[in-house]
């Protein structure tokens, strides 16, 4: 007969089950949460691109000789701006639909 403590067996158990359940849970949220920081950084850092884009944009159009005139031509550039970045948002919409077409098949 041996002299081996039964409780040792089982503590391996629990501590394999321990080891086995931070690889598979605590790494893997460890992960996730630097994709989920470098996400959010970049949609952050895309949103003032656009912005400053868009300001860039009416700023120029205003600064245009044909836009200086009457009340109703100097709010033109508003128009222009809002519907230039409307464009590039309908333009991202259908590109990513259609990769995420592309994805499921």
């Amino acid at each position: 007969m041996s002299n081996a403590n039964p409780l040792e067996g089982a503590q391996e158990v629990q501590q394999l089950l321990v080891d086995y359940a931070k690889q598979e849970t605590l790494e893997p949220l460890k992960n996730l949460g630097r994709y989920l920081g470098l996400g959010l950084a970049g949609s952050i850092l895309i949103f003032f691109g656009v912005f400053f884009t868009g300001l860039a944009t009416l700023r120029l159009l205003q600064s245009l000789d044909p836009f200086s005139g009457s009340s109703w031509m100097s709010t033109l550039p508003y128009v222009i701006s809002i519907a230039v970045l409307g464009l590039a948002i309908l333009a991202i919409y259908l590109t990513l639909s259609r990769a995420k077409k592309k994805v499921r098949t």
